[in-house]
């Protein structure tokens, strides 16, 4: 097999990976989802649970949609990268560049220099987000609209913050609580749990909110339909003429425009919870204490 068979045969498979598992997800929910009459705003769909000693592990339909996302975006990770060469050859080569130099730029901008690692970080959390968001237009249930899925990301954002709240001691990050006066303790402890779960709420508002918007103005429309344009003969008379186009123009606010928003609005945040979270003076200050012991032990 010469090289350029065998790259065709890698794209092949690298184009596979990103659409399969989107394929076996609506496969999916064909098969265990029946079928609605009326309005229908559920939450995700439970499959199975498997039992576990504190409680039960449920898998939903959000959890499953989720790792079909992963492995989708990890397709396309591969896909853009496949053959990169340092003089860039192929378009798909400056789409992969343009996207590191943009994300890196955002990084560097709101983080700072120090922070320049993070930018495959704030990269996986808006690719997630994104793709996520946008599975609904395959009409599968998106992640997004599960509170529990976006907590979890919240949740892991929050360890980095308190991580790197502790990179200037311990003893000053509990001095912190009760700052500026000791009274303020009770509602800086507050603030502090507050922080994961306001991001999470935020974004699943939003695409939940976004997502029973369309559900009701598409079923407003198909009544309406049927009540103005009911007495044309035949099948016309079926047909909701007045769902046709106006709930496609929506769902790309709600789940195009929406979507990718409420994702670089998480990336932000937590971007500007992390940096301005550090407490630069105390680690340099921590970091010249180590450095002056060393040297004495030197």
């Amino acid at each position: 097999m010469n090289k350029k068979l065998r790259a065709k045969v890698i794209d092949i498979l690298l184009l596979a990976m990103i659409i399969l598992p989107f394929v076996a997800c609506m496969v999916l929910r064909i098969l265990t989802r029946g079928a609605s009459e009326g309005i229908s705003i559920t939450g995700a769909q439970v499959y199975f649970t498997v039992p576990m000693p504190l409680m039960d592990l449920i898998i939903s339909e959000s959890q499953v949609v989720s790792c079909a996302v992963m492995i989708a975006l990890l397709g396309l990770c591969l896909f853009l990268t496949h053959g990169i060469a340092v003089i860039p050859n192929s378009k798909r080569q400056l789409a992969a560049e343009w996207i590191v130099e943009k994300v890196k730029g955002l990084v560097d901008n709101n983080m700072g220099d120090r922070f320049h690692v993070f930018a495959p970080f704030v990269t996986a959390i808006m690719g997630l987000s994104v793709f996520s968001s946008l599975s609904s237009l395959l009409g599968l249930y998106p992640p997004t609209s599960d509170v529990n899925i976006l907590l979890g990301w919240a949740i892991l954002v929050f360890i980095l913050i308190t991580y790197y709240k502790l990179k200037g001691g311990l003893w000053n990050y509990v001095k912190g609580f009760f700052q500026p006066i000791p009274f303020f303790a009770p509602l800086n402890v507050i603030g502090e749990i507050a922080t994961p779960i306001s991001m999470s709420f935020r974004h699943y508002g939003n695409v939940l909110s976004g997502a029973v918007i369309s559900t009701l103005i598409a079923a407003a429309l198909q009544g309406l339909s049927r009540m103005l344009l009911g007495w044309l003969p035949g099948i016309l008379g079926e047909i909701p003429f007045l769902r046709i186009g106006i709930p496609a123009i929506l769902s790309m606010y709600f789940d195009v425009f929406s979507g990718c928003l409420q994702a670089f609005i998480f990336a932000m945040l937590t971007m500007l919870n992390i940096s301005n979270g550090f407490p630069e003076e105390d680690y340099e200050r921590r970091m010249a204490k180590r450095r002056e012991k060393a040297l004495h032990r030197a």
